[in-house]
């Protein structure tokens, strides 16, 4: 009995010690604690996807360009094998958007002159439409019909190339009004391109090295790819400072029409200066016979396997408003003199603002393989933009 008082008395005792503490601790739930909590909580940070969501439409708002340009001309030239020998025309109409969002840049073009749906591709057309992302310097990835990455000229924009059209060699040999026989692709193709720049040197800090490498259906523009291969197509930039770039380019490829496949391979050099004056120069030789007809008027392989081309450019700026070119151009189809084609040209720009110029242009021209083999040409052409 003793003993089973004393465990008792324990027990009381225990808990009449245990209870102050209890009541000392509130309770999780209890309606006077809550408050105190709510107060010392943050506001719920937004997920990284919301705030790339509302980066994208700041980007899209003040990043998206919407602009074209216009080329007008008159010509005229005493060339005896043409039926006409003067003429005005619109060489180009572009409208075009682009612009960034995040580490995407993009670009639509459209060249809207042009007539019918002309089998050469000489009709309204979509030029450009492609995205790249850009998120590394020395690894960008583009994606789309964009420009072939074959010679300096041929990504130039045609405000830009200090002569009235291309050279011949970037028509002939790059894809604009291809040997080949390609309709017309403005040098252009369908597919997906990696570049990059490396190594920085100097005061200034310029790349070095520059690369691109781009895997093409070899159809030209807004083609589907005809036999199942791929053409293959890159260039190598050495910038030894930062106004001057040397470059070599390779392109292996085929090009299919009517069921006749021929081999597109080609190499080029060149170099490109822009400081007080502007140079450029280049060469490029190519392997593969044309797309024609037979004597029996099927299609079939014609022409000389082989063809070359080069160019040289100087320009010269006079005051605020003039610019003074001169150029030497030179196109043989099958790389014999016997088919040449030459070209002199003296071009003058003057520019009344930045988005506006007139150009004046003379050029003399020997072609070999004409009736009348020599002639002169006079154009003057206006340049708008907006």
């Amino acid at each position: 009995m003793k003993k089973l008082l004393s465990l008792l008395l324990f027990g009381a005792s225990s808990v009449a010690l245990s209870q102050p503490m209890a009541d000392m601790q509130p309770a999780l739930d209890s309606p006077e604690s809550a408050p105190t909590e709510l107060a010392t909580q943050e506001a719920p940070n937004p997920s990284k996807l919301e705030m790339l969501g509302k980066q994208a439409i700041k980007d899209i708002k003040e990043n998206t360009k919407f602009g074209g340009y216009v080329i007008g001309s008159a010509a005229f030239n005493d060339n005896q094998s043409n039926k006409v020998q003067s003429n005005f025309s619109v060489r180009l109409i572009r409208l075009y958007v682009d612009g960034k969002v995040l580490d995407f840049q993009y670009k639509l073009q459209f060249q809207a002159n042009g007539f019918g749906t002309d089998s050469k591709g000489n009709s309204p057309r979509v030029v450009d439409a492609w995205i790249e992302w850009q998120k590394f310097e020395f690894a960008k990835i583009k994606f789309g019909q964009f420009k072939r990455a074959f010679t300096f000229e041929n990504p130039m924009n045609p405000w830009d190339i200090g002569a009235p059209g291309y050279s011949q060699l970037s028509t002939k040999l790059a894809g604009f009004s291809d040997r080949v026989g390609e309709h017309s692709s403005n040098g252009r193709d369908i597919g997906v391109q990696i570049q990059g720049d490396f190594l920085p040197i100097g005061k200034d800090k310029h790349k070095l090295f520059h690369y691109q490498f781009g895997i093409y259906n070899g159809q030209g523009i807004n083609k589907a790819d005809q036999n199942g291969r791929k053409d293959y197509i890159g260039g190598i930039f050495l910038r030894p400072i930062k106004d001057l770039q040397l470059a070599v380019f390779g392109w292996d490829g085929n090009y299919t029409a009517n069921g006749v496949t021929v081999d597109r391979k080609r190499l080029a050099y060149g170099l490109k200066y822009d400081g007080v004056v502007n140079v450029r120069a280049e060469y490029a030789r190519s392997h593969g016979r044309k797309i024609g007809t037979n004597a029996d008027g099927l299609p079939a392989a014609v022409g000389a396997n082989r063809a070359d081309a080069w160019y040289a450019i100087v320009g010269v700026p006079v005051g605020k408003h003039w610019k003074f070119w001169g150029k030497y151009d030179v196109y043989r189809d099958n790389k014999e003199w016997d088919t040449t084609k030459s070209t002199y040209n003296l071009t003058v720009d003057y520019y009344f603002y930045k988005n506006l110029k007139i150009q004046g242009n003379y050029y003399y021209t020997h072609d070999r393989t004409a009736i009348d083999k020599d002639y002169n040409t006079f154009d003057l052409q206006v340049y708008f933009r907006f």
